[in-house]
């Protein structure tokens, strides 16, 4: 960084002329589950630092390095690069235990975590109460429930909109944690045993246990906000990690089956400290096809018993990192990646596990809907509305190739080629990147976010 001195109104004024970073936001583009964390862990060989800037504990990231599968939840997937720096942000709620936990299990893993990771002062933390009360709501609601992780995320949402929100800052100090906890159990534990008919939690082991861990994070507590501002003029590349996906955001997904938090591209700002002028290229993963844990609408759903829905669920193996359920699966809905593309202001794609389609004699792409007797060709904003909605296919040759751990375009079957084309077209984005495995290196870069 250098400074150019100018006068303007007999005042001297100093401008910085900041390195010409670059920072690059990657944001899953259907229901979660598309591949997020092996691109972000690919990539990071282009960045400096790495950003988790929403949801909690119940993401889930499974990397594949050198065949060693590591599954991550809360710190972000750059950890695996040696020398990259790692920021959980103020958007983010945080279970200190399962932090530690993860940092410890990676810790055996042989990566050091402690000195590369700092996490925001401003998070609001995941109590045992929120847990109760996640699970308590999921059981009260029997058929109708949302399909919850049971992690106590939706509630610690809530206790932040609240304002009663006791953050990270408050736990490293005695008095002030120990007083709003008190006041927060009081009236949370009512609410669990009065009209949840639920066990009280108890507030001398949730504080004891609590206090306890504050040694090993008073040292990961930062101003995340400043921290990204410094490496980012000093000239450091930053990358910001998604968690679930655009249309389980809480504003702009199939309400109320949706996460607890925003999920989409804009928020990395607001869940980091940043001014959206720091953010460069977005980066959507979309799966080759199309899959959902828990309740909702799913137009293009297909049955896991038989065919092709079966193939897709085992041969992708398709079980949730976090849950350990079963995922649905469906074919393609370009009338869905449309949706996230609008609300993402998504810059290129990244198709992953397009290899799980191979041996298929033939594929559909749902183009649009049947909705009300009429024809609309983006997934509907209105819940209600996608519920209802019939798709309408279009269908194109498969092939049998074998597309796993293909690295250049030219060695794809024609038939692959033309399904990411025909992708392209009905999103009006190019496909930037292509996932043939699991691997770290099973990666087809058509154009580098980093270097566009």
């Amino acid at each position: 960084m250098h400074s150019v001195r100018i006068g303007y109104s007999k005042r001297l004024i100093i401008i910085n002329r900041v390195n010409m970073a670059k920072n690059v936001v990657v944001v899953g583009t259907q229901w979660g589950d598309e591949g997020k964390g092996k691109v972000v862990d690919w990539l990071t060989d282009h960045a400096q630092g790495v950003v988790r800037f929403q949801g909690g504990h119940n993401a889930g990231h499974t990397l594949v390095i050198a065949g060693q599968k590591t599954a991550l939840q809360l710190i972000p997937s750059g950890i695996m690069r040696p020398g990259v720096a790692c920021y959980i942000g103020n958007g983010c709620v945080l279970s200190v235990p399962d932090l530690l936990q993860e940092i410890d299990r990676l810790g055996a893993m042989g990566i050091e975590v402690v000195s590369r990771l700092k996490v925001s002062k401003a998070c609001p933390l995941i109590l045992p109460y929120h847990v109760s009360l996640d699970l308590a709501r999921e059981l009260a609601r029997g058929d109708a429930k949302i399909g919850t992780t049971g992690k106590g995320i939706g509630p610690a949402y809530e206790d932040k909109v609240a304002r009663r929100a006791i953050r990270v800052s408050d736990l490293l100090n005695e008095k002030v944690f120990t007083d709003k906890l008190r006041e927060n159990m009081d009236y949370h534990n009512y609410v669990l045993t009065r009209y949840l008919k639920a066990q009280a939690v108890d507030f001398q082991k949730t504080r004891d246990d609590m206090l306890a861990t504050v040694p090993r994070i008073r040292p990961l507590v930062a101003d995340v906000s400043v921290a990204l501002h410094e490496a980012h003029r000093s000239g450091a590349n930053l990358l910001f990690e998604g968690a679930q996906g655009s249309l389980l955001d809480v504003d702009h997904g199939t309400y109320p089956y949706v996460t607890s938090s925003n999920c989409v591209a804009g928020n990395a700002a607001a869940g980091a400290g940043i001014g959206p002028n720091m953010l460069h290229y977005v980066l959507g993963i979309t799966k080759a096809y199309t899959t959902r844990v828990g309740s909702g609408a799913f137009p293009s759903e297909l049955s896991l018993k038989e065919g092709v829905g079966s193939h897709l669920s085992e041969v992708g193996k398709e079980v949730g990192t976090v849950t350990g359920r079963l995922r649905r699966c469906g074919w393609y809905d370009a009338a869905l990646l449309r949706r996230s593309v609008q609300i993402n202001g998504i810059s290129g794609l990244c198709l992953t596990k397009l290899d799980v389609l191979d041996g298929l004699d033939t594929l559909n792409i749902c183009v649009g809907y049947e909705l009300d007797g009429g024809f609309i060709d983006i997934f509907p904003a209105d819940p209600e509305d996608a519920v209802r909605c019939r798709p309408v296919y279009e269908q194109l040759p498969g092939w049998k190739e074998n597309t796993a751990g293909v690295r250049s375009k030219t060695r794809l079957p024609a038939n692959a080629q033309s399904y990411i084309r025909r992708i392209e077209e009905l999103a009006g984005v190019s496909v930037d990147m292509v996932s043939t495995g699991a691997d770290r290196e099973d990666t087809l870069v058509l154009r580098h976010p980093f270097e566009v």
